[in-house]
């Protein structure tokens, strides 16, 4: 299977609150280090030939968690996408935040609308963060992605925990044992180089038996 610049890769990011437990660090940590493995791995797609990156950064069931624990995920989702906008436009990257954000804080929703539009030029890559997103309520609101290629879930985990199902529906599914802040360049690559090795039949026969 050849390359294409247009591969959708979609990653669930996990384990970070294991991440920072294992080091004796707060869970918040966690999530820092993984602000910087975004950075690495959106600094690497567009070489492995990925034209649309989404990562699912918050879920509508993350709402469950800790107030202390969401209200700094909320401060670091809205430092990121501030601080990030000189990088993404360097390296011609759209971003597009996808999800609701009625119940998002208004600085978020101030930061995230200022970097879609600083960053509206960009066509070297398509960075789209999915914050408090649920399928079910995508679907239900009839909102549609690009079908995915790829999706790629890192921390252990084997589920797609109410991500793009709708769009995944013929992904390459790819899960790694790796901690979200742990993962790298390298790793993208071999998620990649698996998914071309693969051979997508979307529910037909390979080409030798059909002929």
């Amino acid at each position: 299977m050849s390359q294409s610049s247009s591969l959708h890769v979609a990653i669930v990011m996990d384990g970070n609150g294991r991440w920072a437990g294992r080091r004796g660090l707060p869970r918040v940590a966690g999530h820092r280090a993984g602000a910087e493995a975004v950075r690495r791995i959106v600094e690497a797609a567009p070489g492995l030939g990925i034209g649309a990156l989404t990562l699912y950064a918050f879920s509508a069931d993350n709402w469950k968690r800790a107030p202390g624990e969401v209200a700094a995920l909320m401060r670091l989702f809205a430092r990121y996408v501030r601080a990030e906008v000189p990088r993404l436009l360097e390296g011609g990257v759209r971003l597009e935040v996808v999800g609701r954000r009625d119940r998002l804080p208004v600085p978020l929703v101030t930061a995230i609308a200022a970097a879609e539009s600083a960053t509206a030029g960009g066509v070297r890559l398509v960075l789209r963060l999915a914050l408090d997103y649920s399928s079910r309520w995508a679907i239900g609101a009839g909102v549609r992605l690009p079908d995915v290629d790829l999706l790629v879930r890192t921390g252990g985990e084997q589920r797609l925990s109410d991500f793009l199902l709708w769009e995944s529906a013929y992904a390459e599914l790819y899960f790694v044992e790796t901690m979200w802040p742990d993962f790298g360049a390298a790793d993208l690559a071999a998620a990649v180089a698996a998914f071309h090795a693969r051979e997508r039949r979307f529910g037909g026969l390979p080409e030798a038996a059909a002929g």
